[in-house]
């Protein structure tokens, strides 16, 4: 972890009450941590730093949050399939999409801090090193920061891509000049959460989350409190593929005939970046929606293709 980081990061055992944490360091080179831990002054709390991997999780579980099942990205072979859907493009794979480039031409140049909330591998937190000044990707996977992380470190990867059975092939690809490597970091987090301050963010973006996590609302509300109340932009983009393994049905955003959030999720996700549901205040104005897609894959003849419909806002 960056020692820069230490001065921004607080507790999320502590929220909505902001408290930062005190930064105890066992190894470090250059500005980069090996190993240490963040400490709560107020509840005490203490956050690992372990192969310079800052752990920003909540320590234990919410009741409401049983649901989540953070292991099943921790597996190599959706580690795999994370990796070519992020950057098949990079070694020009005739399979693969421009799902990336297309949201990252969507962001503006800003000043200051951009967060990238599931982040997975990277991918859009890389793009966005070309729009602002430092960019922070933060994902529940450890497999998936560690493997962002080495990216950012070597600016090139080595990986063996499923074929069919037992056959692989070998595949490596390189970063851009243009990605500023030097101004990202990754961290473990919680999207529900988010281990920094009120208004931090120039930049925030969720995309393909918010049907993944227990709690929809809640992150949008915690997406809405770390981005900046004047000056700053948003962007969501899901398939609002609801399911009750995932959440519970009266936390659902959309895809329902009754209640508050009745009707289609996209409908919803707008009303509420306009105040109009769910009070996300100060309000965002809506600059454009629209859709895409997006695509993984598990091996050569399989692939999965998802409409993820976007909407970039700014306020």
């Amino acid at each position: 972890m960056k020692r820069s980081l230490a001065d921004i990061l607080i507790c999320p055992e502590c929220l909505p009450r902001e408290s930062l944490l005190d930064c105890k360091i066992d190894e470090i080179s250059g500005e980069d941590i090996h190993d240490g831990a963040l400490q709560c002054p107020r509840c005490d709390s203490v956050f690992p730093i372990a192969e310079g991997i800052a752990d920003l999780t909540p320590h234990a579980p919410r009741k409401r949050d049983l649901k989540a099942k953070p292991m099943r990205y921790e597996s190599r072979e959706l580690l795999v399939a994370y990796l070519w859907s992020h950057f098949g493009d990079l070694w020009k794979d005739d399979e693969s999409n421009s799902a990336y480039r297309t949201w990252a031409g969507l962001i503006s140049l800003s000043t200051g801090f951009s967060l990238d909330v599931g982040c997975a591998v990277g991918r859009f937190a890389f793009e966005l090193t070309e729009k602002s000044d430092f960019v922070l990707g933060m994902d529940l996977s450890r497999v998936f920061i560690r493997t962002a992380r080495a990216l950012a470190a070597e600016r090139r990867l080595i990986f063996e891509l499923p074929l069919e059975g037992l056959l692989v092939t070998e595949k490596s690809f390189s970063v851009p000049e243009s990605w500023r490597c030097d101004r990202v970091e990754f961290i473990l987090g919680d999207a529900q959460v988010l281990p920094f301050p009120m208004g931090l963010f120039s930049t925030v973006a969720s995309l393909n989350l918010l049907d993944k996590v227990p709690r929809p609302m809640r992150h949008l509300e915690e997406v809405n409190r770390v981005a900046r109340r004047s000056g700053g932009q948003l962007l969501v983009s899901d398939p609002f593929s609801w399911s009750s393994e995932v959440s519970d049905e009266d936390q659902w955003l959309g895809g329902k005939t009754e209640g508050v959030f009745a009707g289609r999720g996209m409908d919803n996700l707008i009303s509420c970046l306009r105040g109009q549901k769910g009070a996300l205040l100060p309000p965002w104005t809506v600059q454009g929606h629209g859709s895409l897609w997006w695509k993984i894959r598990t091996h050569e003849n399989h692939f999965e293709l998802i409409r993820s419909l976007w909407v970039k806002a700014v306020r």
